[in-house]
């Protein structure tokens, strides 16, 4: 018999979470943006969450919703606001939902391994900071 081999496929790991929640708390700072910052792993699941001094009570859940919502629908969280937007408002009443824009999937080698969501400012200056947090994978040396 041949032996099974299951495929390998990237995943975030402690360092890459570090780099990436850097980045997105150094973007926020440059800005004195007072956010909330999650990062999900690749199944949604919380890995990293930073409260930034200020930030609103609110912003912690909303953070971590738009995180999920970019992981579990492959796709920034402000395309799923905008398809609210044009009329799709059915997606409303799918579960764990968070249709506003600030979370973007984060992408290695083409593969999606997690996401970050960011709430606290202006929905467009939230996914700058989680862009900011993103693109920081690249910079992250392999091991």
């Amino acid at each position: 018999m041949s032996e099974l081999r299951l495929p390998t496929k990237p995943s975030l790991n402690r360092d890459a979470v570090k780099a990436i929640a850097a980045a997105a708390e150094a973007e926020a700072m440059r800005n004195n943006w007072m956010v909330s910052i999650a990062i999900v792993d690749d199944g949604a699941n919380l890995l990293h969450f930073a409260r930034l001094d200020g930030a609103h009570i609110a912003s912690v859940e909303i953070a971590q919703g738009k995180a999920r919502t970019a992981m579990r629908y492959r796709r920034p969280s402000g395309a799923l606001e905008e398809a609210v937007a044009s009329g799709r408002t059915a997606l409303l009443a799918l579960d764990g939902i968070t249709p506003l824009q600030g979370a973007v999937p984060i992408v290695h080698e083409g593969t999606i391994v997690g996401a970050i969501g960011v709430s606290g400012v202006l929905s467009t200056q939230d996914e700058q900071v989680a862009t900011a947090g993103a693109n920081a994978l690249t910079e992250v040396p392999r091991q």
